[in-house]
């Protein structure tokens, strides 16, 4: 409504902010407001004699009334400045508001750029931790790990080593305790086919339980002799050595004892009256006694030798795996780290954002009170007090003063009515309505 007005009396200020809702100060006394009154209800009934009370040429005054109101609050100064002085605070307290985000927004993108130089370094951290992974087993010392170049390669020769010396001593114990223990010898076999039985383990398990048992777990038992030794070789100290020495002997003298039951057997077999009874002297003297035992014994050692060579690259190989896993948990938490760092670097960039906008708008607000500052200030509710009395003034001449008849006096102020209230609704005014400004250009 306020701009249909503008773009009547003034095109080039049609696009003019409107504030509503404003209080405005009354003129400094009741004589001075009671005299302007005054001279507008004389100002009504004048223009109404000119004019006859015509309803047009009313319009056409009432435009003139709101134009002479425009610059009669042009002139009242104070009542201007008393008018503006909300407009300025509120301009002062968006400049202020502006300066504090302005602050808030430097701080939030020094925030920002803080954040992606951490995601800078973290990312770069991951990149140099993959490049360890791949680089440890080549390079362990450059790490400060104690481990071989090439470890993964000694331990699958060893373990390939290793797993034929694992099944001679398989085949080996189970045909020499079966022939030791439980195997009736055949004179017309050979040492060979008594010593060692291809079928000892079906024979065993043939012959008995207890004796395919035994037959079938007793390898398990040098292992295990074999895996004490590396295990009291880890720790150096003199009760283990003895502890060594003390396994080295159980399995010597238990492959002897292998070896002197096969060897009585043997030697029962081609026994004759004049021959004196098996001993531990004549079985030293056999040199299939000896071959038995270092048969197992020796080859036993080999194994314990390996097996110990084994382990220790194993190990070797484990620290090396250990810190690549280590590594691989560290990349694991730094991606983590990333995940959350990129939530509150989102969070920044919002409110980022948020004081951005809030800048702009705070800034198109200072602009507009600005330009109303600039501006004068029509304060349109006052224009109603005075627009009435104008119309009083008229509508007082045509009932006193025109000689037409009642009907015809009725009817143009009726129709003069119309005119002030098309005038009324044109400013943005009426005599209900709040207190309201209309801004136009100086």
């Amino acid at each position: 409504m306020i701009a249909q007005i503008e773009e009547f009396f003034n095109p080039k200020t049609a696009d003019a902010p409107q504030d509503e809702n404003v209080e405005i100060k009354e003129p400094a006394t009741e004589q001075e407001e009671e005299v302007r009154k005054r001279t507008y209800h004389e100002a009504g009934f004048r223009d109404g004699s000119r004019n006859s009370g015509s309803p047009l040429a009313l319009s056409i005054c009432l435009n003139a009334i709101y134009a002479r109101f425009q610059n009669e609050e042009k002139e009242l100064v104070e009542k201007q400045q008393l008018a503006k002085e909300p407009y300025i605070n509120e301009q002062k307290t968006k400049e202020t508001e502006i300066k504090t985000l302005v602050i808030s927004k430097e701080s939030k993108e020094q925030q920002i750029n803080k954040v992606e130089t951490d995601i800078r370094a973290v990312k770069d951290n991951i990149e140099e931790l993959k490049f360890e992974i791949n680089d440890l087993p080549r390079n362990p010392e450059k790490y400060h790990i104690s481990a071989s170049k090439g470890a993964s390669g000694k331990f699958w020769i060893g373990l390939i080593i290793l797993m034929p010396l694992s099944l001679y001593l398989f085949t080996f114990y189970i045909s020499t305790s079966y022939s030791a223990f439980f195997k009736p010898f055949d004179a017309n076999s050979t040492i060979i086919m008594n010593v060692l039985d291809s079928k000892a383990f079906e024979k065993a398990w043939h012959d008995g339980s207890l004796e395919g048992a035994f037959v079938t777990f007793i390898p398990f038992v040098f292992l295990g002799l074999g895996y004490l030794i590396h295990m009291f070789r880890e720790v150096k100290s003199i009760w283990n050595y003895f502890k060594i020495g003390l396994l080295f002997t159980i399995t010597f003298i238990f492959d002897a004892i292998l070896a002197y039951q096969i060897e009585e057997k043997i030697y029962d077999l081609n026994k004759t009256m004049d021959d004196p009874n098996f001993n531990i002297p004549i079985a030293a003297e056999k040199i299939q006694f000896w071959g038995i035992i270092f048969a197992g014994f020796v080859v036993y050692l080999i194994w314990g030798v390996v097996f110990d060579f084994i382990m220790k690259e194993h190990r070797e190989k484990d620290k090396i795996k250990h810190e690549q896993l280590r590594r691989k948990k560290d990349i694991q938490i730094h991606q983590d780290r990333i995940s959350d760092i990129e939530i509150q670097k989102a969070k920044l960039l919002e409110e980022l954002n948020k004081f951005k906008t809030d800048s702009v708008a705070a800034q198109e607000r200072v602009k507009a009170l600005q330009h109303i500052i600039d501006a004068v200030i029509i304060p349109t509710k006052e224009y109603v007090l005075y627009a009435s009395e104008y119309m009083q003034g008229w509508i007082t001449f045509v009932n006193e003063k025109l000689r037409i008849s009642q009907h015809e006096k009725v009817v143009l102020q009726n129709e003069c009515m119309e005119s002030y209230q098309e005038n009324l609704k044109n400013v943005g005014a009426s005599e209900d309505s709040q207190n309201s400004v209309y801004v136009t250009t100086l």
